[in-house]
């Protein structure tokens, strides 16, 4: 015990400080659209019954006045309050496209002092349409309003014509100069349906089927990137790649679709925010100067899974000194709806399953078996000879002759990749994803196996579990391994259905079913931090919402479902329940006001739908 003592008197806890220091709920955001953010700490002390009593802000537009202790955006002086939660920014006004820093200090009711916390930053976005000028909306070819299908079908068969020939998938580069020191670069775009960018050749962020679904008739959500350190002096040059998604859905009877969509083909539009040293600033933006030709992805679909063509490859295309004399001009096109920053987190790659087991059921048919069901895409590592297509089937479970089953999750899905055949190739879709435990292969060999026909070898594939990045805040583990193994089984399907909304399945429909989100919500607030995921269902929710008050049973509606799967009280109902909970969960009153419109709509709607203030009609589950 004496030791225990001395030992503890030899590092002793740290007096009061500041800690977790966030901007809208988010630590470090870029893209913010309000021009008063709210901020939000916690204190830690050594003492026991410790409370704020005072705190002291400040913000500045730049860091070494930050390090002065000079906020000159905003001091707010010592003000008396033991809030430390969602305090409004009430300094000069903020910037579109602004960066800032800020940090706290607090005061305790024992009259002990904290030191700074540690600089944090934030960053305006392009919170007003007009601040896109005079970056413009462009594509690669355009729609025909005959062919467009908004809302979408369910299950369509061949009620819909094929499309004469489906549009191709797009790559866009932009060259431009850089004559001084750069002192922070932003980028601001909006890819649909879905985008990868690079910068001089390297990947921007780690994201994953960004940005996040929408109703895109009515907002697209951008996506907001720092990429200072990305740039360089002389010639830069942005690439950007983009697949499908929900905007468009390709009419290919041969492999799955839940619904068929059509908004427009993929199209983009982006802004980039160079600011110097010198403390001048110029405007990178999408145009009909930007160059476009078809990339390696043959197709893409969120449903029927990406097909990937080495043998398109132009080596360089978006590094400096590509000459790309032979593409063609992007053209500019129809805008999508309101530019609108993306709240939610970004889906990522949260984690790598590596391979089980190898089993050829039949001949030239392998099944990797990873061990654990999961939203998930394939890593791949391959070798072999180009041309020789490479075709991955994933699925939750086996038929008895040993084959991946997806009757029940969407037949026919599959990955492909054809290598280049030079060396050792590394590849993973960026435009679709599935459920699976197992993956089926065909038209290649495990490393190792015999291969008397000369087939690409794979060298290794993975499962790459995908899922929205909320924040994990909690977790359970008991001495009962059963219940451990509940909480497991639970936790894997709150994760594979934590997408750009909560979904209902990671593979055959993919929709945000609204009564996921109440009725699961608080289980999954116990495990992850959802506030910026639920705040933007709430958006969903908005821009779903008909004249008469009806809240759709999916959000986004892409399609409208027959009788009450359009129209059901449990399911509408998350339009009145979630922002009750987000202001239980998370002290954030602003969402009930932000919404009330929406609530007092809705249930306006609803009494006009009651026989004696009961209510009929719904699915009833």
């Amino acid at each position: 015990m004496i030791a225990c003592i001395l030992f503890c008197l030899a590092f002793p806890a740290k007096a009061l400080e500041v800690i977790e220091v966030r901007c809208e709920n988010q630590l470090q955001p870029l893209g913010l659209e309000t021009r008063q953010p709210r901020f939000s700490w916690k204190i830690n002390s050594a003492e026991r019954g410790v409370y704020q009593t005072e705190y002291r802000l400040l913000v500045s537009d730049n860091l070494n006045d930050l390090n002065r202790h000079r906020g000159n955006m905003w001091d707010s002086g010592w003000i008396s309050s033991a809030t430390s939660l969602h305090l409004l920014y009430e300094g000069k006004p903020l910037a579109s496209a602004g960066k800032y820093y800020w940090k706290v200090k607090v005061r305790d009711n024992k009259q002990e002092k904290s030191s700074w916390s540690a600089p944090a930053l934030f960053g305006i976005g392009l919170p007003d349409q007009e601040d896109w000028f005079p970056a413009k909306w462009i594509a690669m070819e355009r729609v025909d309003s005959q062919d467009r299908i908004v809302p979408g079908y369910q299950l369509a068969g061949n009620q819909v014509t094929p499309l004469a020939q489906e549009p191709l998938m797009p790559q866009f580069r932009n060259s431009f100069e850089i004559a001084k020191k750069v002192k922070s670069a932003t980028a601001f775009i909006c890819g649909l349906g879905h985008f990868e960018m690079s910068v001089n050749g390297e990947s921007v962020g780690d994201n994953f089927l960004e940005p996040a679904w929408s109703n895109y008739d009515k907002v697209s959500y951008y996506v907001t990137y720092d990429i200072t350190d990305l740039l360089r002096r002389g010639e830069n040059v942005v690439g950007v790649r983009l697949g499908n998604g929900f905007l468009h859905i390709p009419r290919d009877s041969t492999r799955y679709r839940k619904l068929l969509t059509t908004f427009s083909y993929p199209k983009m539009i982006c802004k980039i925010r160079v600011i110097y040293t010198d403390g001048s600033c110029s405007d990178i933006v999408s145009n009909k100067e930007w160059k476009v030709t078809s990339s390696l992805l043959t197709y893409s679909s969120i449903y029927g899974g990406e097909d990937f063509d080495t043998g398109k490859e132009q080596p360089g295309w978006d590094r400096p000194g590509f000459s790309d004399s032979a593409w063609q001009k992007a053209i500019e096109t129809v805008p999508a709806g309101k530019l609108t920053s993306q709240l939610s987190p970004p889906m990522k790659v949260m984690e790598r399953l590596p391979v089980k087991s190898i089993e050829q059921t039949q001949p030239g048919v392998y099944i990797y078996d990873f061990g654990q069901n999961a939203s998930a895409i394939v890593a791949l590592k391959v070798k072999g000879r180009q041309g020789k297509k490479v075709v991955m089937r994933p699925g939750e479970y086996l038929t008895p002759e040993g084959r991946v089953n997806q009757n029940n999750s969407g037949y026919n899905y599959w990955f492909s990749y054809t290598p280049a055949g030079e060396s050792t190739e590394s590849w993973k879709p960026a435009f679709s994803y599935y459920g699976f435990r197992y993956i089926q292969v065909e038209g290649a060999v495990p490393e190792g196996e015999p291969n008397p026909d000369d087939l690409p070898v794979i060298e290794e594939l993975t499962s790459l579990h995908v899922r929205n990045a909320s924040e994990r805040v909690g977790e359970f583990s008991c001495s009962s391994p059963l219940f451990n193994d509940i909480y497991s089984l639970i936790d894997w399907s709150v994760r594979s259905n934590m997408a750009s909304v909560l979904t209902d399945c990671p593979h055959r429909e993919k929709l945000g079913w609204l009564e996921v989100a109440h009725l699961m919500g608080h289980s999954i607030a116990y495990g992850y931090d959802i506030k910026q995921m639920y705040t933007q269902t709430l958006v969903n929710m908005k821009n779903s919402q008909y004249e008469n008050g009806l809240i759709p049973s999916t959000a986004p509606e892409f399609a409208h479902f027959p009788g009450d799967f359009h129209d059901s009280p449990e399911w509408g109902s998350a339009a009145i329940i979630l922002p009750w909970f987000l202001y239980q969960w998370y002290g954030d009153a602003s969402v009930i006001a932000d919404y009330y419109t929406m609530m007092e709509k809705y249930i306006n709607y609803l009494h006009s739908r009651t026989d004696n203030h009961i209510l009929y009609h719904g699915l009833g589950d």
